[in-house]
């Protein structure tokens, strides 16, 4: 027998109130439907009563108006929460209710747990599949190329050396057909190595690669197809991979997010990763503030000129923190970190970060790993600009060190080996930007004592 969908409709008074109440009756009237309650989120001087009590009377339901112009977001997940609701159904219109405003009553409503939903829309919340028989922590983001990857190799390795034991697992646009294991922490992971998995036709600098070269550990790919608003994909094979994390010899799992899609798998704790270089609307708007409402640990990065100004990351601070004021944030840049030593070498780096540090990283690894950089290329997402770049500068070079990402087996390290030149592949360190904020270290392990505090409080 299906079940009931309790609802809670929003309204307005800019609606002839008979009109309301035949669009609440008709729902009413759909099977498996029962209208909970309304809340009238705008237009109240327009009505001719001010009484919630008449006009719970007039439409057959519990109805709350907004207190002020601003449109009542706490009564909505108040009445949520009081009448146990399934579904938000929202019967407004303009100009009660703008695109923005529409999106922000998603956020919240979403954060609750359950879908919002009008006339031709519907958002629902992330799939999140009660799998894990170990505890397990989320890593995700608020959009793509703003260091998943790189946070999730720092933290692996961190809890790796205070002897969490964890494994990873990735899902990546380039993933395999079925959840793939690589034991990180047995193999010898070269860049001959990962280019004769290349051309054997693997996706050799797909997240989980990148994740068992820079930590050192079990890691677990998958592959996703699509992402949606909010975060869901089309298509995934991590559900199979949760079950393969729960099999193999680790005592923690961290499941990885890819660009803004999330992981489909309900965890104990969980990191959003905001970009301070993404367009602030973005993180501000849309569904940028569900995905901060996730984090038990806000992490922001690229918190530097000219991705981002210093009044850009103070106003990002400021709005995570009035959206998730219990979550402790911390705003970092990333550094090189080769993974050979490089001193006394001539480097031709690619990297993916953008034109306007590159000059800062190569001051960074010239300063700290004794090298001299002769060459850079931001463009290991363009394979053509990619080659175009390495020709100018290869004949000088005595090393490519390369971040592993996109073309950086399959043309990078092909085309460097071919030249006669070594093949160092390079981590990215999250660093915090000052010292006035938490200790990122000791936060990290905190929340990863917590999500275990959670998990066993749950057996």
């Amino acid at each position: 027998m299906k079940a009931i969908n309790k609802m809670l409709c929003l309204v307005d008074g800019e609606h002839y109130l008979p009109v309301t109440q035949q669009a609440i009756d008709t729902l009413n009237n759909l099977e498996h439907i029962d209208v909970a309650g309304a809340v009238f989120i705008g237009g109240t001087e327009k009505l001719r009563d001010d009484s919630e009590e008449t006009y719970s009377q007039k439409l057959g339901v519990p109805v709350q108006f907004a207190e002020d112009k601003d449109i009542p977001y706490d009564i909505i997940v108040s009445m949520i929460r009081q009448y146990n609701i399934d579904t938000v159904m929202d019967l407004s219109d303009e100009p009660i209710l703008d695109y923005p405003k529409r999106f922000k009553i998603a956020c919240s409503v979403l954060n609750e747990g359950i879908s919002y939903e009008g006339p031709d829309f519907k958002f629902e919340p992330v799939s999140q599949y009660d799998i894990m028989k170990k505890p397990s922590i989320t890593i995700l983001g608020t959009g793509k190329r703003i260091g998943k990857t790189a946070v999730s190799g720092f933290v692996s390795r961190l809890i790796d050396k205070n002897n969490y034991e964890p494994c990873v697992i990735a899902m990546g646009r380039g993933g395999p057909s079925e959840p793939e294991i690589v034991h990180g922490e047995e193999l010898e992971i070269t860049s001959k190595f990962l280019l004769e998995q290349s051309e054997k036709g693997i996706h050799a600098a797909s997240d989980h690669w990148e994740d068992a070269l820079m930590s050192r550990i079990l890691t677990i790919g998958c592959r996703r197809c699509g992402g949606g608003m909010a975060g869901e994909v089309f298509l995934t094979n991590m559900k199979k991979g949760a079950k393969l994390a729960n099999e193999v010899d680790s005592k923690l799992a961290i499941f990885e997010g890819s660009g803004a899609a999330i992981p489909p798998i309900k965890t104990d704790k969980k990191i959003t990763l905001v970009g301070a270089n993404q367009p602030i609307e973005t993180v501000t708007g849309y569904f940028g503030p569900y995905r901060i409402s996730l984090g038990d640990l806000i992490i922001l990065t690229m918190c530097e000129e000219p991705m981002a100004s210093k009044d850009k990351i103070a106003k990002i601070e400021e709005f995570i923190q009035e959206i998730n004021p219990d979550a402790p944030i911390i705003s970092t840049v990333f550094r090189p970190k080769p993974l050979e030593d490089i001193s006394g070498k001539n480097v031709l780096f690619a990297t993916t970060a953008p034109e306007g540090v590159k000059d800062k990283l190569v001051q960074y690894l010239e300063k700290n790993y004794k090298c001299k950089i002769i060459g850079t290329t931001s463009h290991l997402s363009n394979r053509p600009l990619l080659r175009e770049d390495m020709k100018k500068y290869m004949d000088n070079a005595d090393v490519m060190l390369s971040e592993l990402k996109a073309a950086a087996v399959d043309v990078a390290t092909k085309d460097a080996i071919n030249a006669g030149l070594d093949v160092v592949y390079c981590d990215n360190i999250p660093i915090p930007i000052n010292d006035t904020y938490p200790d990122l270290s000791k936060t990290i392990i905190n929340l990863v004592n917590s999500a275990i505090d959670n998990f066993d409080n749950q057996i």
